[in-house]
């Protein structure tokens, strides 16, 4: 795989080196608003141009509801990375929905931005906004949400969404081989994202690619019979929807005794709730997933009440959005190392990947870097698990 092309890319160059082979699995094509990749392959790297600006422009960034602790770290990383590169950052969070997500992209076009940077509430809902943006010679970036439904994206940046469920359903998996020992079969539940988030089915995807042959053998089983995404989705992300259906789970099928040994769940909002669902009910603690690093999860990996999480640096990964702007205001051409995979509806969109990590107990006290993850690192070397280990 290829890097972007410049020394300012050197944090991106490290990521690729260290993707080469996660996009790899099968996925299936994207239907309505989702983003399942469309193939096994990656294909060669392919390069862009385009529309050149002045320096000082004013730079869009459109992100979703502040519904995890990422976006809001992303929100000030973006003001400050723009800022320092001699741009105008406008940076809006759309916390009353699609409409203020609407709103606010074309009051960015209107504004004068050059490139709008869009975190997508519902990828599927802003093909005008985008169509007017295009129009208006505008470079669009999809930021960690794919755009769907549109012509009118021209790249799509994300950590690989369809890995991190590959890493958190082997996680539960290597979870149960090493804390319940009393299985298989082991009993699991299953929590998904917000329907109308277009990762939320990569995420799960690659997590089923994991579990649904250990399901099919009898190896986990799930009492509630609740297996689809569909099923199991939580709108909005919110974690009184997931406890509420927990609450409910339990209820139903863990009352008379029955073990729940393990929870996937794609974050680490989702997970904590869930937890607080397991204690009300005055169960053990189950092995449970999670991602995004937050910072009231990471105590609970060092002490081994959520099993694992993903770390997504939002500061490499800002970073990276940053310095592909000040390359397209510079004229140079844009590399990308996925242009295969993520068809959005309507044509499939050239991507440039950035590799998650699985963080455990084994690992929380040196997964963060503290130059682009200072709070994550800071968070973890505060736990009494680290101060042990010195």
């Amino acid at each position: 795989m290829k890097k972007i092309t410049t020394a300012a890319m050197a944090i991106g160059a490290v990521a690729v080196l260290a993707l080469a082979g996660c996009s790899s699995s099968t996925r299936g094509s994207t239907t309505g608003s989702g983003s399942t990749p469309t193939g096994g392959s990656t294909g060669t790297a392919a390069a862009s141009q385009f529309p050149t600006f002045p320096a000082g422009s004013t730079i869009g960034v459109s992100l979703p509801q502040k519904t995890s602790e990422n976006w809001v770290l992303a929100e000030g990383l973006f003001n400050t990375q723009l800022t320092a590169a001699g741009f105008k950052p406008m940076v809006n969070f759309a916390n009353n929905g699609v409409s203020d997500q609407q709103n606010q992209i074309q009051a960015m076009i209107t504004a004068g931005a050059k490139v709008i940077v869009v975190g997508a509430i519902d990828g599927s809902q802003l093909g005008s906004q985008l169509q007017a943006a295009k129009q208006a010679g505008i470079t669009i970036i999809a930021y960690d949400r794919l755009l769907t439904n549109t012509p009118d994206v021209d790249m799509y940046v994300a950590y690989d969404n369809y890995k991190v469920g590959q890493l958190q359903g082997q996680a539960l998996l290597d979870g149960l081989k090493a804390k319940k020992t009393d299985g298989p079969p082991w009993n699991i539940e299953l929590i998904a994202g917000s329907p109308d988030d277009a990762n939320s089915k990569p995420f799960f995807d690659g997590a089923m690619s994991v579990l649904q042959p250990k399901i099919d053998d009898g190896t986990l089983k799930i009492p509630s019979g609740q297996k689809t995404q569909q099923q199991v989705a939580t709108q909005g992300w919110l974690a009184k929807n997931a406890q509420n259906r927990m609450d409910a789970i339990l209820a139903a099928n863990y009352a008379s005794g029955t073990k729940l040994d393990g929870i996937l769940s794609p974050n680490d909002t989702l997970a904590r709730a869930a937890l607080t669902s397991v204690k009300n009910a005055g169960l053990p603690n189950p092995v449970i997933t999670g991602q995004d690093s937050e910072l009231e999860s990471i105590p609970l990996i060092a002490d081994g009440t959520q099993y694992s999480t993903i770390n997504k640096d939002t500061g490499k990964f800002v970073t990276q959005v940053v310095d592909i702007i000040k390359q397209i205001q510079q004229g140079q051409t844009i590399q990308f190392n996925d242009t295969k995979s993520y068809n959005n509806g309507v044509k499939v969109v050239p991507a440039f990947l950035l590799p998650p990590m699985l963080v455990t107990q084994a690992n929380v006290c040196t997964a963060y870097d503290p130059a682009t993850s200072p709070s994550a690192s800071k968070a973890a070397l505060a736990t009494d698990y680290c101060k042990s280990k010195g």
